[in-house]
């Protein structure tokens, strides 16, 4: 039996994984970027039983990546909003995408394109260094532990 937990990892990537890692909860994360809000919403895009998006949307809400919002009274129905918090996972599903795009993307090409509102310009992620602003390629990165 596979283990659902990372318990023991001192890790931020096994930590984050414990908030958006199970199955099809980064796909409601997409979809709430996309504009998705409501409950109805999220079940016309994504091929999910009612009860498992009920429980990754509760999750994503306890975890603060969204926000649920009540916009009828009688009876009560809510939205769902991304949080400051769950904004920061755009870089994430941008890096997701790309990745997708360049290995996995087949003959057709990628099935969509970010671009910037502005300019039309295509949006890329990169790795920069927080201290000189430069580029930094992958090769040029250590990663060391400091606990």
């Amino acid at each position: 039996m596979l283990r659902r937990t990372y318990d023991g990892q001192v890790c931020s990537i096994a930590r984050t994984l414990e908030v958006v890692g199970e199955r099809w909860t980064l796909l409601i994360v997409r979809d709430a970027f996309y504009g998705v809000t409501r409950f109805d919403g999220f079940l016309n895009r994504l091929p999910i039983a009612r009860n498992v998006l009920s429980d990754r949307l509760n999750g994503l809400v306890d975890h603060g990546v969204l926000e649920r919002v009540l916009y009828q009274d009688r009876p009560p129905r809510h939205e769902y909003r991304l949080t400051a918090k769950g904004r920061r996972l755009a870089p994430v599903l941008m890096t997701l995408m790309e990745w997708g795009d360049h290995h996995l993307a087949g003959e057709a090409g990628p099935p969509s394109v970010a671009e910037h509102n502005d300019c039309g310009g295509r949006v890329s992620t990169r790795l920069v260094c927080a201290c000189c602003g430069r580029d930094v390629d992958r090769a040029e990165v250590t990663v060391r532990q400091v606990q």
